[in-house]
Parts: C-alpha cells; sequence; structure tokens
C-alpha cells in the first residue's frame, strides 16, 4: 500500500509539472502578436484547404495513393476534411480544459480520444507527439529558464532520451508492420495501464481530501502537492554514492562543491523518459520531474529547467525522427489539437479562481478513469480481432461502444460543466483580473 501511495505520488507531480508547462507555453503564445500571426499563417492552408479543395480531391487522392499519408487505406482517418479538423479543435479544447482547471496531464487523454475517433493508435501517438513539439516551439521558454538548465545534466539526458525514443518508436513501427491491430492492442494496454493506475491514485487522493474538508481541514486546491527543494531522500542518496565515472555534476547553487551522479544512471533514466515518449506521445516530461527529484536528487530549481529543455528536444527527436519521415503525423489534427488547447487552457485556468479545489480534484480522477474504462473496454475487441480472445465481434463491438460514450459523456460533461462556469461567472472573474 505504501508503494502504492509514493508511486502515485511520482505520477501527480509529474502530471502536475506536464500541466504547468503546457500552461507557461499556452500564455506565451496567446500573448505574443508574433507568435499569433505565426499560429495563424499555419491555419490558413488548413482552413482554405478544406473549404475549397478537400471534398474535390480527396476521393481520387484517395484511389491513387492508398498507402501513403492522404490515402483512405492507409489510416483511418488518413485523409483531411473541414470535420476532422473540428473534431480535433475539440479534443484539444477538452485537453486544455483539464490542464488548465485541473493542473495536472490533460494531455494523457489526446492518444485515447484519437484512437476513439477512429484514428491508429501510431498516428494518434505520432500526431500527439508533434503537436507537443509545436507547442514547445511555438511557445517555449527555454530562454527565461537558462539560468536553471545544467547544460551537462541535459546533455547526458538526452543521449538517454534519444536512445528511448528511438527504440519506442521502433516498437510501435514494427509491431504496425506486423499487423495494425496489434499495434492498437499494445498502445491500448500501455494506455489502460497508466491511466488505471494514475486514475484509482487520484480518485483516492480526492475521497481523502474530501473527507478532510468535511473534518474542518483546509483545502489546499488542485495545485497542491509537496514541493521539493535541495533535500534528497534515501534513493537519490545512494545512487550519488555510486561513483561510476564520469560523474555529472550539478546544483552548484544548493551545495558547494554541487552534487554529482554517475553517467549511467542520467542514460538510463533519459533512455525510460525517451520510451515512454516515443510509445505514448506524450512528451516524457510527465516523468522527468519526478526522476529527477525523487530518484536522481536533482533540486526542484535545476529539474525545471533542465525537464523544460528536454522535452523540446525530445518530442522534437521522437515526432520528426520516429514519425512524420514515415507518415504517421497528421498536421491537420495537432494544429486542430493546438488550437483547442490554447483557449481550453485559458478558460480552465480561469475557472479555478471561482470553483474549490476539492471539486476539481474530483473532476479529474473522473476524467482520467474515462480514459482508462475507454482503453480497457477497447482492448477485447482488438484481441479478439486477433484471435486471442474468444469473443464474437459483436460483443467487442458492444465493448468498444460502451467505453467511447463513457468516455466522450465524461469530457463532453466536463467540458460543459466548466465553460458554462466560465460564462456564469465573467462578471466575477473580471472584477478579480481588474484587481490584480
Amino acid at each position: 500500500m505504501n508503494f502504492f501511495r509514493q508511486w502515485g505520488e511520482f505520477m501527480m507531480m509529474g502530471a502536475r509539472f506536464l500541466a504547468k508547462w503546457e500552461i507557461d507555453n499556452a500564455n506565451i503564445i496567446l500573448r505574443d502578436r508574433k507568435r499569433l500571426a505565426i499560429l495563424g499563417l499555419l491555419l490558413v492552408p488548413i482552413i482554405i484547404g478544406g473549404i475549397a479543395f478537400a471534398d474535390v480531391f480527396v476521393e481520387p487522392i484517395g484511389d491513387v495513393m492508398p498507402d501513403v499519408l492522404g490515402g483512405h487505406k492507409a489510416y483511418s482517418p488518413a485523409f483531411y476534411n473541414t470535420f476532422i479538423f473540428i473534431v480535433s479543435i475539440l479534443i484539444g479544447l477538452g485537453a486544455g480544459l483539464i490542464t488548465g482547471c485541473i493542473g495536472a496531464g490533460g494531455g494523457f487523454i489526446i492518444a485515447p480520444a484519437l484512437m476513439s475517433a477512429g484514428i491508429k493508435g501510431i498516428l494518434a501517438v505520432g500526431t500527439d507527439l508533434f503537436h507537443i513539439f509545436a507547442k514547445a516551439i511555438m511557445g517555449s521558454v527555454i530562454h527565461r529558464k537558462l539560468g536553471n538548465v545544467s547544460v551537462p545534466l541535459a546533455a547526458v539526458f538526452l543521449i538517454g532520451a534519444i536512445i528511448g525514443a528511438t527504440v519506442g518508436g521502433l516498437i510501435n513501427r514494427v509491431l504496425y508492420e506486423i499487423n495494425p491491430v496489434l499495434s492498437d492492442a499494445f498502445i491500448t494496454t500501455v494506455y489502460s495501464g497508466m491511466l488505471g493506475f494514475l486514475g484509482i491514485y487520484a480518485m483516492l487522493d480526492f475521497l481523502k481530501a474530501r473527507k478532510a474538508a468535511a473534518g474542518g481541514a483546509v483545502d489546499t486546491g488542485a495545485h497542491g502537492g509537496k514541493v521539493e527543494g535541495a533535500e534528497m531522500g534515501n534513493l537519490p542518496q545512494k545512487l550519488q554514492a555510486m561513483k561510476i565515472p564520469p560523474i555529472v555534476k550539478f546544483d552548484y547553487d544548493f551545495v558547494p562543491e554541487g552534487r554529482g551522479i554517475s553517467w549511467v544512471f542520467l542514460v538510463f533514466s533519459g533512455a525510460l523518459v525517451g520510451m515512454a515518449a516515443g510509445i505514448m506521445g506524450v512528451g516524457g516530461g510527465f516523468l522527468t520531474f519526478p526522476i529527477f527529484v525523487y530518484v536522481l536528487g536533482v533540486s526542484s530549481m535545476t529539474t525545471v529547467g533542465t525537464d523544460i529543455f528536454q522535452i523540446v528536444f525530445t518530442a522534437g527527436y521522437a515526432s520528426i525522427s520516429q514519425y512524420a519521415i514515415y507518415g504517421f503525423i497528421f498536421y491537420t489534427l495537432a494544429m486542430g489539437m493546438l488550437l483547442g488547447s490554447l483557449v481550453g487552457i485559458q478558460i480552465g485556468a480561469m475557472v479555478t479562481k471561482v470553483v474549490p479545489g476539492i471539486t476539481i480534484r474530483g473532476f479529474y480522477a473522473m476524467a482520467v478513469l474515462a480514459g482508462f474504462v475507454n482503453r480497457a473496454f477497447a482492448l477485447p475487441a482488438k484481441l479478439a480481432a486477433m484471435g486471442y480472445l474468444p469473443i464474437s465481434k459483436q460483443t467487442g463491438d458492444i465493448l468498444d461502444a460502451i467505453g467511447v460514450w463513457a468516455f466522450f459523456i465524461v469530457i463532453a460533461g466536463f467540458g460543459v460543466w466548466v465553460i458554462g462556469t466560465f460564462l456564469m461567472n465573467i462578471r466575477v472573474l473580471k472584477g478579480e483580473e481588474g484587481r490584480a
């Protein structure tokens, strides 16, 4: 039970950091006219193409090029029309609302949402990675955090991250070549395990917080959590005591002679993060922060800057080298999700000012568990299609439909509640901004 609690805290810490990174990026993009102009230019060909050309040319192109991105038979869907673009905006909006309102990992729902919308898992992963990379480049805050970036730490970590991302991308592509259904089943299984664990922990955390609130304890809100400074636990101390050369030094601001850790542990940690990014498409950022603080013993100040630094390069390398050059990125979807998430994050962040933190925790637990149910109920149909589960196609389709409906009902319900709360409290929110 203690291990479950510690691992849950480990994942929640990473989810909160990843959300903070996304919120910072969104704020920078929306408050800079030049960045907004660039975003507008990127969207122009998508909008014009959807209105003027999609219906005319999609069918002929699909017939001529069935095996590449743009053909109907390559992936589902792999062709572009306006409806798909609108769906991608709504998915990004939902993820953004969760990120901004809850302050923890709305990006976890993107790949399950895309797969539920009929997109192959490998395409969902590649597109999600590219969406993260685009957001990182457009809203990059590296220049503001350079004082906290340990270049030696980041460089050695990125060696492992590149290796891990390569392996993760290779696994996804090999499985897809063997059988696209096998690829979907693998990605679905990974997401089921991760979302199931995180969802159960989040729900238990919510119930505990509600009980504490009922007893008169102070609610710390959705953005709360332990903040790590220069202190270290037992595991980091043991790892730093193992002097396997070469030793990478860091944290001179906290310790006069600095701290040091063997490159072996950095490369191994980077490989784990890179593999998670390559397989799941979430950038790996949700793992880097807790690994640096809880496992490697890096101060939170150094971790923040170094993690932001690595997200840009890990997501960029994985999305381009492992997915884009093989045709596994749907550019239209990525831009739609970026647009929707920028709006959703702003609305969600403002709603936190007028909603109790305990309520937000409950919604987060429900959203993550909905993602778990969605992927868990999709798995039987995929296993049955490969002959590994003795159930009829009709039964598998019914279970899949239940998971899809449960997922979108919860996410849509959450979205309606957040936007409704925002609209009903506009005057209050304007008053707070005026006093800020």
